[in-house]
């Protein structure tokens, strides 16, 4: 255990934020993305919600301030309704570490899915709430 580092951050989480360049995307997953077919590099945070990761990786984590879409969250497909609780939610810890952090952006399934495909990694997650999956844009970490 390290100090100052949330116990929902496991070993291979923070390698990888540490390891991540400006510009990559991580992705956390709600339990039903469809992870395995989409990227090789996976990692688990079984039984975490994703509002609960966001509080352990965003104070270790700059967001991309060059960039008109740091975060981004998938669109409701076709009749689906989106449940505003979830983004609410995620905006608590994003606000927190980044007040000035502009509106999360929304996109189509098929490009999120596209975005994910290119991620740096995917962190497959306990979060069971529907369409709660979202991506994070790694920035340049202040000297």
């Amino acid at each position: 255990m390290l100090k100052g580092i949330s116990p929902v951050i496991s070993p291979d989480l923070l390698y990888t934020l540490h390891v991540m360049g400006h510009g990559d995307e991580i992705v956390l997953a709600d339990a039903h993305f469809p992870t395995e077919s989409l990227n090789d590099n996976i990692l688990r945070a079984d039984g975490v919600k994703i509002q609960d990761l966001l509080m352990g990786i965003l104070p270790l984590f700059e967001i991309d301030t060059y960039v008109n879409d740091p975060v981004v969250m998938m669109n409701a497909v076709n009749a689906d309704t989106l449940d505003s609780t979830v983004e609410e939610a995620y905006l608590i810890p994003i606000k927190q570490y980044y007040p000035e952090a502009p509106a999360i952006t929304r996109i189509d399934r098929f490009a999120f899915y596209e975005r994910a495909r290119n991620a740096f990694a995917i962190v497959i997650t306990g979060e069971l709430a529907k369409y709660g999956n979202i991506i994070l844009k790694k920035g340049v970490t202040p000297v």
